[in-house]
């Protein structure tokens, strides 16, 4: 079974610095339900003034693991 998680991503500048914010709007059953979701989302207050493009859908097949099969590390900023 594959799961559709619709996303809303832009480049965000403010007191640290630029970058990206990104918003889950929704797990959808079908590709086709997320795309109707954009459609009912673009020209809601705030989505309105980012291009079409700032959506983004990605599948996942259920209950298989996708990614951080080699774990993870952080990276830390300093100044």
């Amino acid at each position: 079974m594959k799961v559709y998680l619709l996303w809303h991503t832009h480049e965000l500048t403010d007191d640290f610095g630029t970058h990206d914010e990104e918003k889950l709007i929704g797990v959808f059953s079908s590709a086709e339900k997320a795309n109707d979701t954009i459609k009912r989302y673009k020209n809601l207050e705030g989505f309105r003034d980012y291009p079409l493009n700032c959506f983004m859908i990605d599948e996942y097949e259920m209950d298989k693991p996708t990614n951080w099969k080699e774990g993870f590390f952080t990276v830390r900023w300093t100044e």
